[in-house]
């Protein structure tokens, strides 16, 4: 139900204001001290109304960072490539899924997100604790999971639009708080993570 309701709001959205959503939430990203000093940032291509993602991917490599990006497992896990430039994604149909935009070279394997110094999230809500609520598939669960099993601490960040950040999201035992969020208005750290 919760999740129903951010994504009616998302799906509101122009393309518009996605992209302006995006150019903004790339700036305040860059400004973070964990990217300034990261060598590889796991991240995300956002599709539909998600917070865009391409200008900060772009930003990213063009400093030397090295950017792994996922590519959906059927089994909902997560492999990973190098992003090389917009020319290096295909899209591609997940089933009954949206169409997920993915790398289109060597798959890495679901652990080289182990060697990522910040793994930036999608997700539809953080709370004040820094949880976050994400779209139910349990994919980046999985990568949490790994990391914390391979005894890896990257930073975790989550990028959202600024009415996503509410004061409480259920929560399971297995959940892990996010260090940061970044919206188009700034960013906002958490504590407890």
């Amino acid at each position: 139900m919760l999740r129903r309701e951010f994504l009616s709001v998302r799906n509101r959205l122009t393309q518009d204001d996605v992209d302006a959503t995006g150019r903004a939430l790339a700036e305040r990203a860059l400004e973070l001290a964990e990217l300034a000093h990261a060598r590889t940032v796991a991240a995300y291509v956002s599709v539909g109304s998600e917070p865009g993602t391409s200008a900060l991917l772009d930003a990213l490599r063009a400093r030397g960072v090295r950017v792994l990006l996922p590519a959906l497992l059927p089994d909902n896990d997560l492999d990973w490539g190098e992003y090389a430039g917009p020319g290096s994604l295909a899209q591609v149909q997940h089933g009954g899924k949206m169409a997920l935009f993915e790398p289109s070279g060597t798959r890495l394997g679901p652990d080289a997100v182990t060697a990522a110094d910040v793994v930036l999230l999608p997700g539809l809500a953080v709370d004040a604790r820094g949880m976050r609520l994400g779209r139910g598939g349990g994919s980046y669960d999985r990568a949490l999971a790994r990391l914390e099993r391979a005894g890896a601490h990257p930073r975790l960040v989550v990028l959202l639009y600024d009415t996503e950040v509410v004061a409480h999201v259920p929560a399971e035992a297995h959940d892990k708080p996010v260090h940061a969020v970044v919206t188009p208005s700034g960013v906002r750290r958490f504590p407890s993570a």
